[in-house]
């Protein structure tokens, strides 16, 4: 097609009309609704995919620190199995937007849950362990168990 063909013109307004009607399309209820929830789940898909660990260890016990920013206490759920142990966060949100303007209510719950599990070398004594959680700070106090000192005999063979 030469560059100053007659339907030029008409083709280059039919698609500025497509882009304006697409354009149209995403502003308008459900899509841009849509659209808005996958924006604000790629802005911040999992703020706390992990729990931040510090791990201790004294000659009598391992002294736990985990950061828990904005969890509540009841949130937390700690676990003791077979020489390892288990923090776990269950954390729900409920939000409600009424929108009197445009006649919209939009209400919103989300559950997250996520754990770290750290597994000790020595064994732990389950029934000596200690919590507490302060401003965001969980501390575990886990006592080790005794372990049985062996002498070693000099041979004399």
């Amino acid at each position: 097609m030469a560059p100053n063909h007659p339907d030029r013109p008409k083709r280059h307004e039919a698609l500025e009309q497509w882009f304006k009607s697409m354009n149209h399309i995403m502003q308008e209820k459900p899509v841009k609704g849509i659209l808005q929830s996958i924006d604000d789940f790629f802005r911040q898909p999992f703020p706390y995919s992990t729990i931040h660990v510090d791990v201790n260890e004294t000659d009598t016990e391992y002294e736990v620190t985990a950061e828990l920013p904005g969890i509540k206490k009841d949130q937390i759920s700690i676990d003791v199995i077979n020489n390892a142990l288990t923090i776990t966060v269950n954390k729900s949100e409920t939000s409600t937007e009424v929108n009197d303007l445009e006649k919209t209510h939009r209400h919103r719950s989300s559950m997250q849950r996520f754990s770290r599990t750290i597994p000790f070398a020595q064994p732990i004594n389950e029934r000596k362990i200690r919590a507490s959680y302060i401003d965001g700070l969980l501390k575990i106090k886990i006592a080790k168990k005794p372990g049985k000192k062996i002498d070693i005999l000099i041979d004399q063979d």
